[in-house]
């Protein structure tokens, strides 16, 4: 269809889109940089959605049953934003439109959350938007059992590109989805047929409407520009009660010059063509011209979810003041009163019967407290439930028939559980945890870099951390990865040594706002080190003195998780030799490095000879060694130069000199 044509079928309609594309021309021109063509080719879709289906308030933007909507493609953020300056959201402002993509303006170049109210989450990374999306239709599905649809009934839409239903996630998540019937899940896919190099044929013959289909979704396919058909697309999706996949035919930058082109998927910036497209759209020619008439309507659009949010919080009202302040403290993430009692219990139970235990075991252990009085985590595992011990008999197995139950099953799907969880985190009043083996993290990467980047408390149960698991081999051993998390910023990476430390690291965990938490967690058995009991959160302040020396103070033997049982043992050996030593247990560098200068020099004074022991690869220990007070001539670290292999573990800790005698020889050697 012409854009003539276009123009005259659905006048009214016409110009409210033409909004989105024009405000899009001029923010990128103005940049110097962006995606025009996704925002242009996706703009009918958008005004549609968000005048006739969407339910939302852009004056409470954080309502906690409004449809979601996530801008999966990240790259076309400017729709997003020129949706939010025209409804009304008070963080976009025409001035934050023409600072897109600029030092300290909300509009970045990619959505961030956070940013301004109303991003629900951050996309750019193709894929992860689509993959978050299923986090929060399943984090919806459990409230709206929990609190009734009078509370929690809403949709949550998505708009995705070729690029998001390439990347491997995506089937991840497709398939996650169909099997649990998320029918408040609606995927609004822009099938333009357009990538960076060319035409998706280049690399891609998948037919996409039916790899949904064969994954449980229902399918429709639509003409994006056609306002009539979006529109009734939409309803059917509602209607149905499986997640539903609409593919919109669009052309990518509709009316410009650079029409279904690979160069229309980037920065449209010659003056000429913008202003060109915007004579043919029929609109105002100046920058950033909005004609006020279709300004008035998009916040007309926008004010009408005022009544549905008023009449949400007067059905909100009427619930007892017992629920009210449930729902209200798990939606502002505070933990229950009760956390920090029954963490301490737990504790003084480990350290007066010290068991010997694996972490994994521990970390069960611990959420068999936790999960009764936390109805908002939802934990899961990546088809490794009896390996990561996540599962507590009270949480009951979240499927189609069981919409409160909040055991989740992903199947071998590490990357597409990472980012459901980060979804279920974002949607709020949801606490998820989800476990797989840790050299894993590999898969999981993406999205575990989102958590941090983001400031969501997304928690990560990675078990089998060393090579402690033994047998499996080199493959499943991880090495480098304790590295990889510690160099992410803002990550705490807890690596305990026994129950107790595990029972704090998941206070820590639980209590987080803002930080993501990954427990690596043994295989083996390990003993219990804490044998006398203290109220203090010991593992929240990173590192603390597990075992002093006796007599003159020569050595430190800095340690974490399944290590520190080695330096113990090294410090018996080398105290039986006359060599005072301390043991400090550090089983978060990150809550240690947040800790005052007085407290570290108390831990790690000047002086004596410092060993680490860890088994995975050094790098990053040198901060400790010889920052901090330390030498390089009086330090020395003990653990993994390269990778593991196949054998029983405890073989393997005197192949690669992981022992008690290899620590105190490190010590003496240091000692002159």
């Amino acid at each position: 269809m012409e854009i003539a044509a276009l123009r005259t079928a659905h006048p009214d309609h016409w110009q409210k889109a033409t909004a989105i594309r024009t405000l899009t021309l001029d923010a990128v021109a103005a940049a110097n940089s962006g995606h025009s063509g996704m925002p242009m080719g996706m703009a009918d879709v958008a005004t549609v959605l968000f005048e006739k289906h969407l339910k939302f308030d852009p004056k409470a933007p954080a309502w906690p049953d409004r449809d979601r909507f996530i801008l999966s493609a990240g790259h076309g953020s400017m729709l997003l934003y020129s949706l939010m300056y025209l409804t009304g959201y008070e963080d976009i402002t025409l001035d934050q439109i023409k600072d897109f993509r600029q030092w300290g303006a909300r509009t970045a170049g990619h959505p961030e959350y956070g940013h301004a109210r109303g991003i629900e989450t951050t996309t750019g990374p193709l894929g992860q938007g689509i993959a978050n999306s299923v986090g929060f239709a399943i984090a919806e599905e459990i409230q709206r059992a929990t609190w009734g649809k009078q509370i929690i009934d809403h949709h949550t839409y998505v708009m995705a590109g070729d690029g998001c239903l390439m990347e491997g996630i995506s089937q991840e998540a497709i398939g996650l989805a169909g099997m649990q019937k998320l029918g408040h899940l609606i995927v609004l896919f822009d099938n333009n047929n357009i990538t960076i190099d060319g035409t998706v044929d280049l690399a891609d013959i998948t037919d996409q409407p039916a790899r949904f289909a064969a994954s449980g979704w229902h399918v429709q396919s639509i003409d994006g520009h056609d306002p009539v058909a979006i529109d009734a697309a939409i309803t059917a999706a509602k209607a149905d009660p499986r997640p539903s996949m609409i593919a919109c035919k669009t052309h990518i930058a509709l009316g410009h010059a650079a029409q279904d082109t690979s160069k229309g998927h980037g920065a449209l910036t010659d003056a000429d063509q913008l202003q060109a497209a915007k004579q043919a759209y029929g609109a105002p020619l100046g920058d950033f011209e909005v004609d006020p008439a279709v300004k008035a309507q998009w916040e007309a659009i926008g004010a009408r979810g005022a009544a549905a949010r008023q009449g949400w919080e007067d059905r909100f009202a009427k619930l007892s003041a017992a629920k009210q302040a449930e729902f209200n403290r798990t939606y502002a993430g505070e933990a229950p009163k009760k956390l920090a009692a029954v963490i301490r219990a737990l504790k003084k139970q480990i350290s007066e019967g010290a068991p010997k235990v694996a972490t994994r075991r521990s970390s069960e252990m611990t959420l068999e407290v936790i999960n009764p009085i936390m109805g908002e985590t939802i934990g899961g595992s990546a088809d490794l439930t009896g390996s990561n011990n996540t599962k507590t008999a009270d949480l009951g197995v979240f499927n189609p028939d069981n919409r409160k139950g909040r055991y989740i099953y992903y199947g071998v799907r590490e990357h597409g559980m990472a980012a459901a969880m980060n979804g279920m985190a974002l949607h709020g009043g949801a606490r998820p945890y989800g476990g797989t083996f840790m050299c894993f993290t590999d898969y999981a990467r993406g999205a575990m870099r989102l958590s941090a980047l983001m400031g969501i408390p997304t928690t990560y149960v990675m078990t089998h951390d060393s090579i402690g698991l033994g047998e499996d081999g080199p493959t499943h051993q991880p090495v480098e990865h304790l590295a990889m998390l510690r160099a992410t910023p803002n990550t705490h990476v807890f690596r305990p040594a026994d129950t107790v430390e595990t029972a704090e690291a998941w206070e820590c965990a639980l209590t987080s706002k803002t930080t993501p938490s990954v427990l690596a967690l043994s295989r083996q058995n390990l003993p219990t080190v804490r044998t006398t009991h203290t109220t203090k959160n010991l593992t929240a302040q990173g590192a603390y003195v597990l075992a002093d020396a006796d007599g003159k103070r020569q050595a430190i033997i800095l340690a974490t998780g399944s290590e520190v049982e080695i330096a113990l043992a090294a410090r018996d050996l080398l105290q039986e030799g006359g060599i005072g030593t301390r043991v400090v247990s550090m089983p978060c560098w990150e809550l240690f490095e947040e800790q005052d200068e007085g407290y570290r020099r108390r831990v790690l004074p000047a002086g004596p000879v410092r060993v680490a022991v860890e088994a995975g690869i050094r790098f990053g220990w040198d901060r400790w060694l010889f920052g901090e007070r330390g030498r390089r001539e009086k330090s020395g670290f003990v653990g993994m130069h390269g990778f593991g292999a196949s054998a029983p573990a405890d073989r393997l800790y005197q192949e690669f000199g992981i022992t008690a005698q290899d620590v105190a020889a490190k010590v003496k050697s240091l000692i002159k």
